[in-house]
């Protein structure tokens, strides 16, 4: 199977830390140049600095994909830039964890703002360089929240489910200007934005026992799957979504 994606260059929205930071080494380490954009560039640097360090190149935007006019000037410098986009991995993501009778109008606007609205317009202005290209793969982060309920999570895990949505109508929509539109929907998986979690030997342990395989998740098994969706192996997929859960959707 050829994974070789040497020249391509792709976008990463969350880029600065878990899964985003590995994607960008991984699709590094086989050959494709990034592009990070996240609210901390100070963070996104650190991680350039690993792909440089790989032989690519690497670029750091500053961009709070809440806010349209961060999204078209995040687009306008990569048009600058690079003029061309090949791939975008939509991995920005915002969540408020408390009861759903606690819930605010504030907490409401900032999840669906970032998962919904700043994932729609960024896949929007992505098309737009891509129909022009004649071609281009977008990947949208999901989540097992979107098919599975979970308690205290109620606003994210429906923002979760309308990305799986909203990844095939795009798919559908944009295959005609041969655009890929896929999605990855994560179970647990062990990153630093969870540590505290991690931490609780109680939770953890009961977190495990509703896995299947009986482990965490960790972000080499999202950014391989990531790699495919990426590579030309993956030519005749959209419209999908690769639930990377441990079997947990299995019981």
């Amino acid at each position: 199977m050829n994974l070789d994606i040497s020249g391509k260059v792709i976008l990463i929205t969350g880029g600065s830390r878990g899964l985003g930071a590995e994607m960008a080494r991984e699709f590094a380490a086989s050959g494709a140049d990034i592009i990070l954009a996240s609210r901390n560039k100070e963070s996104c640097e650190v991680v350039a600095n690993e792909v440089r360090q790989l032989g690519r190149n690497a670029l750091t935007v500053s961009c709070d994909v809440s806010n349209l006019s961060d999204i078209h000037n995040l687009f306008s410098i990569i048009k600058e830039e690079y003029g061309r986009l090949d791939v975008l991995v939509n991995n920005a993501g915002a969540n408020v964890t408390k009861p759903a009778l606690e819930v605010t109008e504030a907490d409401w606007d900032y999840i669906n703002d970032v998962n919904m609205k700043g994932l729609f317009f960024s896949c929007q202005e992505a098309a737009k360089m891509m129909k022009e290209q004649g071609s281009g793969k977008i990947i949208n982060i999901s989540s097992v929240g979107g098919v599975k309920p979970y308690k205290r999570i109620a606003p994210y895990t429906a923002t979760k489910a309308a990305v799986i949505h909203l990844t095939k109508s795009l798919a559908a929509e944009w295959a005609r200007y041969n655009i890929h539109v896929n999605s990855i929907a994560p179970g647990l998986i062990s990153t630093e934005i969870n540590k505290s979690e991690m931490e609780n030997k109680t939770w953890l342990e009961g977190a495990i026992k509703a896995i299947p395989l009986r482990r965490l998740g960790n972000p080499k098994d999202i950014s391989q799957i990531a790699l495919y969706l990426v590579s030309e192996a993956s030519n005749y997929i959209t419209g999908q979504t690769f639930f990377i859960d441990g079997g947990t959707l299995s019981e």
